[in-house]
């Protein structure tokens, strides 16, 4: 099992910036690919950015693109979703998930969830 926290998220102006953390606690940490989702109201559930469990590796959605930066820690068994140039398309629950190892992009490849936290990015 791996339990996922996330936090940081909150309301922000237009163009401005959050970091989201998601704290592991569980199975080895290190050995998980860490995935960011996130869910606007009366819509799907969509990837936004994903980090691989060696960190080398990173993938994007394209909207995001440029202003969002995902990175790790194994250290602290925390993983950061930077967040730049905000959007109010942005708004949304985001979520973040776990797997063994590969990096995926779909939510059903990813067995662990956290509870999620809201970003609100005001026009």
């Amino acid at each position: 099992q791996v339990q996922l926290v996330e936090s940081g998220g909150g309301l922000v102006q237009a163009g401005g910036s959050l970091r989201l953390s998601c704290a592991a606690s569980g199975r080895t940490f290190s050995n998980y690919a860490i995935a960011w989702f996130r869910q606007a109201p009366g819509k799907e559930r969509e990837f936004v950015a994903g980090i691989s469990y060696t960190g080398r590796s990173a993938g994007y959605t394209d909207s995001v693109k440029g202003r969002f930066t995902i990175s790790r820690d194994n250290a602290k068994n925390t993983v950061y979703l930077q967040m730049n140039s905000l959007k109010p398309e942005d708004t949304a629950v985001y979520y973040c998930a776990a797997q063994p190892y590969g990096l995926g992009s779909t939510q059903h490849e990813y067995s662990y969830w956290g509870q999620g936290t809201q970003v609100t990015v005001s026009s």
